[in-house]
């Protein structure tokens, strides 16, 4: 396992880059589903204000 790890020399390189997109991911999918959320609010929110016209 620890030969796995240490990536043969190259884990310093491997692993920040592992960690970067991880990150880079976890970001886009927070972020895409925050948009989503106010789109929809948005939506209600005028679908609402039409109605009552």
């Amino acid at each position: 396992m620890r030969e796995f790890l240490d990536m043969s020399g190259y884990a310093a390189y491997v692993w920040p880059s592992v960690g970067l997109t991880l990150a880079v991911l976890l970001a886009n999918v927070y972020w895409a589903r925050r948009l989503v959320r106010s789109a929809q609010a948005e939506a209600r929110r005028r679908l609402a204000s039409g109605a009552q016209s």
